[in-house]
């Protein structure tokens, strides 16, 4: 039966076989020391030579060149690409030339781990390189790598570029793409700014659970699960704001979480399943204060990854030093539509969207109504830093209701690039008003709207006991990254990002070939061919079959005799 390999990985594992025989472990226990990297080398060597006259270090093979009784290889390590030298006669002094001519030359391949112990030189042409006195090998690939193409000045032409197979398959993406690492060192550097600026000013960062009995603290559809133990449902978060409020009612002056979300809705370019978030909550301030904590923030990131407040952002330039222009709900909405819905009734606001082609349902009450038209129409118009503040009261059950303005409430969200990256509130602290907000929350969901909170009774316990006056920030991290880093898609920023499930290639048994009247000794030729199943071979032209059949007859020095035109094409009838 077949097993559904490709030649390259059969004769991979044929050199895997063959190592052994040898007694060289291609997976040994033992750890290897390293005392420099590629990168290290490349930047000091020319400073410091004498420095880098016993060096030790390992990466994958990417590269080779072999000339008989010499080559030259490239060895990519996590920081970079350089090159080696190895020579027979040095690597093998005695009569015995196994580790050379076998086991270097034939037995390895591009992708294998090797550890490379030397001295570091000039080649004649300029290039600094490794001269290797002695390799072993620490992991046999036993899949070949994509082949990426490359130019003279080094740039790539032919690559391994298909989206779908780059996500899918990170380990090899970042290999063979080594520039888009960039992207995640820059992810790192985006949270540990923001976290090393809010330990500065004194704050904890804290965990929340990520199982909870209530999905609260945000308005959108939960994953869900159940606990065998306690015999009940249990939510993945979808915010972690009610668990860190209840610290700040607990006696911290401020709180903050980077951790996963999850919300069991759409996928697109902006949005997974699975997302991380920053909340901080701080005791005694407001949203107005928050806005000056975001752009000093948000300056403090720009300047570490790209040492300037400036950004360049697809054709834009982001400036994210502050301070940012500021309109309210409704300003931003007349603004660009030219309508003013402040007064208008849910009625009259359906109308209006519907107006505008934004389809509305029966479940949609008056914020959610005001939230489509903004989204429609307002968003993709703030490109710069922009706070959209003052929200209608029916769009944020947690907010405190504005100090001076009736049916409105202390919101603001930071849009940039046309999506919001931020949202903060000065938090509401009123139980009796909590509790009301997250009645009409339940109406809502009666109504159909299966994003509305549902009822935590803890939380307005918590509220009960007094909690000081709070702001609050969440930022979606993936849309930050991605606009440090000049990404238009969250996938890539995102090291594993949710994929729907693979589909498994088809691979016909050999005896499915044999019972479909196709004789045995053609099946392996049709399967170099690349008819792994009788679906592919019946999906074929006949006559070009039988033509190729020919060609790979010569190519494979196959003495069997050819089989004719007709019995070819009676494969394809069988079938």
């Amino acid at each position: 039966m077949s097993t559904g390999l490709s030649e390259q990985e059969i004769l991979r594992r044929n050199a895997l076989t063959q190592l052994r025989e040898l007694g060289i472990d291609p997976y040994p226990a033992e750890g290897y020391e390293i005392n420099t990297n590629a990168a290290d080398i490349l930047a000091n060597y020319e400073n410091n030579k004498d420095a880098y006259q016993k060096v030790s270090f390992a990466g994958r093979i990417m590269t080779r060149r072999i000339m008989g009784s010499a080559a030259f290889v490239e060895i990519q390590d996590s920081t970079g690409r350089i090159q080696v030298y190895l020579k027979r006669d040095e690597l093998c002094p005695g009569e015995d030339k196994t580790i050379y001519n076998t086991v270097f030359k034939k037995l390895l391949d591009l992708g294998d781990f090797i550890g490379i112990k030397g001295y570091v030189f000039t080649t004649q042409t300029g290039e600094i390189s490794v001269h290797v006195t002695a390799f072993t090998l620490l992991s046999k690939s036993l899949k070949p790598l994509p082949v990426v193409k490359r130019d003279e000045e080094g740039n790539i032409y032919d690559g391994f570029t298909d989206p779908e197979l780059r996500y899918r398959q990170r380990y090899v993406d970042l290999t063979v793409n080594p520039g888009f690492k960039q992207i995640f060192i820059n992810r790192s550097k985006v949270i540990n700014t923001m976290r090393n600026y809010f330990d500065q000013q004194g704050w904890m960062e804290v965990e929340t659970p990520i199982l909870q009995q209530i999905h609260g603290g945000a308005a959108a559809r939960p994953f869900e699960t159940y606990h065998n133990t306690l015999d009940m449902p249990l939510f993945l978060r979808i915010a972690n704001e009610l668990y860190l409020k209840r610290l700040i009612v607990a006696g911290f002056d401020g709180v903050y979480e980077f951790g996963k979300m999850f919300r069991n809705e759409g996928m697109d370019r902006t949005h997974n399943p699975e997302y991380t978030a920053m909340e901080i909550y701080v005791a005694y301030k407001d949203y107005i204060w928050m806005m000056g904590m975001v752009e000093e923030c948000l300056e403090k990131v720009a300047i570490a990854i790209h040492g300037s407040g400036k950004v360049k952002v697809g054709q834009h330039e982001i400036n994210f030093t502050g301070p940012y222009e500021k309109l309210t709900m409704y300003e931003s909405i007349q603004k660009y539509t030219g309508v003013d819905v402040s007064e208008m009734t849910e009625a009259e606001i359906k109308e209006t969207c519907t107006s505008f082609g934004i389809e509305v349902n029966s479940s949609m009450g008056r914020g959610k109504l005001i939230d489509e038209l903004f989204s429609e129409k307002v968003e993709a118009n703030l490109i710069q830093p922009t706070y959209i503040t003052d929200y209608p009261l029916e769009m944020t059950p947690l907010a405190k209701k504005h100090r001076s303005k009736e049916g409105l409430v202390e919101r603001f969200e930071l849009f940039v690039n046309g999506k919001e990256i931020a949202n903060a509130y000065s938090e509401l602290n009123d139980p009796i008003d909590q509790k009301e907000r997250f009645e009409e929350q339940l109406k809502l969901a009666a109504r159909g709207d299966d994003e509305a909170m549902a009822m935590d009774d803890d939380f307005i316990r918590a509220l009960e006991y007094g909690m000081p006056p709070t702001s609050g920030l969440g930022f979606g991290i993936d849309r930050l990254v991605m606009l440090m880093t000049n990404q238009s898609t969250i996938q890539e920023v995102l090291f594993f990002p949710q994929m729907r499930p693979e589909k498994k290639a088809k691979i016909t048994s050999d005896e499915d070939f044999v019972n479909a009247g196709i004789p045995a000794e053609w099946v392996v030729v049709l399967r170099k061919m690349g008819f792994n199943t009788l679906e592919d071979l019946a999906a074929a032209n006949a006559n070009k079959v039988f033509n190729d059949l020919g060609g790979m007859r010569k190519k494979l020095k196959i003495e069997t005799p050819m089989p004719s035109k007709e019995e070819v094409t009676s494969w394809f009838e069988k079938n």
